[in-house]
């Protein structure tokens, strides 16, 4: 008879070792994964809906493996006899994230039709707008802002909406919707101060930057923003506080962007020199920022250096193509140096950006009568 001393073959603890090995795919290495999911048995771990919920959710916002997911959420949904609406909002996310999203649609619109949940009307919405169907977005977060009256999020939703559809004022109006049950949503506060700003009221736009302030978002885009607010005030010396303050912040990405607002200060004083040195160090930091060297060469030209006036609009050009300033400047330099055929085929560009720019038609008209006279 074996003794069940630790060394010996112990068949009577047998049993351990069978749930050792069944668990040994849950195991986690030194070096690897926490769980390797590729090695679980999705079918079993269907079956125990608790952990299998966790363990969908570890796999979809952990590892973002959508198609494993997608399989044990599938089988989970067998298992419960296709009753449960977690687990179809769950197939919902998988198929979105395959990019299967007609698939998505059936799965959320039935999980709706089991429970009312705010996230799955926010999913199903981003499904029609992935969809391009802004209006059937629309339609989903009404019915989800009636089902959840004064949920910020719908609301919020349906501002996002409105705006990429081109309607400011509706999304304006909304995002003030959403201030009245939540007066610290930054992202609402910051979109009525933006629609503010671009409706020629910098100083109501100044009031709501500064709310963002005193609740304590400190970002080099939020002093940017406060900057230009304080120049169209005409408190120039508050503006360049602020911008000093972005530059203190700002990363690579966004400091080219407030030196070309600060050379649009030093122009409104006058001061060319700094205006020039500020696009000079806009463009030193983003080759390709398109503004900055449109600017840049105006005030070359300025200058008397229209040759380095005429490179910089055509840098500008070919950073972004849907600046039509740059090619109407080069026009303008080129009538005015009798260079009249290239400034026909600039203006000529400017207006296949945008036909509908005065200043090109009206050089365009001249060129056109200087022709007709030879």
């Amino acid at each position: 008879m074996r003794s069940g001393r630790a060394g010996s073959s112990r068949p009577m603890t047998t049993l351990g070792r069978h749930i050792r090995l069944g668990t040994a795919s849950m195991l986690s290495s030194a070096d690897g994964p926490f769980i390797d999911v590729e090695k679980l048995p999705m079918a079993k771990y269907a079956k125990r809906p608790t952990l299998a919920k966790t363990l969908c959710d570890y796999i979809l916002y952990h590892d973002h493996n959508a198609r494993k997911a997608l399989e044990l959420a599938a089988a989970a949904t067998v298992q419960a006899g296709y009753q449960d609406w977690w687990w179809k909002a769950r197939l919902g996310k998988c198929y979105y994230q395959l990019g299967m999203l007609r698939e998505a649609e059936k799965q959320f619109k039935s999980a709706l039709r089991q429970q009312d949940m705010v996230e799955t009307y926010l999913e199903l919405a981003k499904v029609y707008m992935k969809l391009d169907q802004p209006n059937a977005a629309l339609d989903t977060y009404m019915r989800g802002a009636e089902a959840f009256t004064g949920d910020p999020s719908m609301l919020v939703g349906m501002a996002r909406v409105q705006e990429v559809m081109g309607d400011s004022d509706k999304s304006c109006a909304l995002y003030k919707r959403v201030l009245a049950y939540d007066g610290a949503h930054v992202e609402s506060i910051a979109c009525v101060a933006a629609n503010h700003f671009y409706s020629d009221q910098p100083e109501v736009a100044l009031k709501y930057y500064r709310r963002l302030l005193q609740m304590g978002v400190l970002s080099s885009e939020l002093w940017n923003n406060l900057g230009l607010c304080c120049f169209y005030s005409g408190q120039y010396d508050m503006s360049l506080s602020c911008f000093e303050r972005g530059l203190n912040l700002a990363s690579d990405e966004s400091m080219a962007d407030i030196w070309y607002n600060i050379g649009h200060v030093g122009i409104a004083l006058g001061d060319l020199a700094m205006a020039y040195q500020c696009c000079k160090i806009a463009v030193s930091i983003d080759p390709h920022h398109a503004e900055a060297l449109n600017n840049l060469g105006v005030l070359e030209v300025r200058r008397g250096a229209r040759d380095a006036g005429k490179v910089a609009f055509e840098a500008a050009h070919e950073a972004d193509e849907g600046v039509y300033e740059a090619p109407y400047n080069a026009s303008l330099t080129a009538f005015r140096g009798g260079n009249f055929q290239d400034a026909y085929n600039l203006v000529n560009k400017s207006l296949a950006i945008f036909g509908g720019h005065g200043d090109s038609q009206v050089l365009l008209k001249e060129l056109q009568e200087h022709f007709t006279l030879l």
